[in-house]
């Protein structure tokens, strides 16, 4: 008979592979750790099958399978919506399959680093207070240019809006 897990357990269990494959979500939407709350919440979803008994009970290996690729397709930075979207229906095999791909294409990409030289000097232009505006060489914008891209960014605000910023 294959291995079971409770919900805390399955929770746990995420959480060691992903601290041992160093994923972590790219987005600030999901927490770093899977904890119990987002285990009925992906079942809610429909993200993850149901239990095969009754409870927070008789979770199996697919189920540990889907919370990984639910992970590293977090780790890619895709909401939600997209990832049931690549999810819905998925074999073991399926699954299995992406769990080694995208472990595999995590291991051959080149980190991120950000190394800036001893001459620059950054500006951080405030737009809102959602987005800003990075200058490697310190310039700023104007007034004009930031109106432009505050309405870029939220087509919603009228025109009285704007003059406030």
């Amino acid at each position: 008979m294959s291995q079971t897990f409770s919900a805390e357990e399955l929770a746990e269990t995420i959480n060691d592979w992903c601290q041992a494959n160093k994923v972590t979500p790219a987005s600030g939407q999901a927490g770093e750790r899977m904890s119990v709350r987002n285990v009925r919440y992906y079942r809610a979803l429909g993200l993850l099958d149901p239990p095969e008994t009754g409870g927070a009970q008789g979770f199996t290996e697919k189920h540990r399978l889907q919370l990984v690729a639910i992970r590293l397709l977090q780790a890619q930075g895709l909401p939600l919506t997209r990832i049931q979207q690549l999810l819905f229906g998925r074999t073991v095999e399926e699954l299995e399959h992406i769990e080694k791909q995208g472990l595999d294409e995590l291991q051959q990409a080149e980190p991120a680093v950000f190394r800036p030289s001893t001459n620059e000097f950054w500006g951080v232009t405030p737009l809102d207070d959602e987005f800003m505006l990075l200058s490697r060489r310190g310039r700023a914008i104007g007034p004009d240019l930031r109106q432009k891209l505050v309405k870029l960014l939220n087509p919603k605000l009228n025109g009285r809006a704007l003059k406030k910023l």
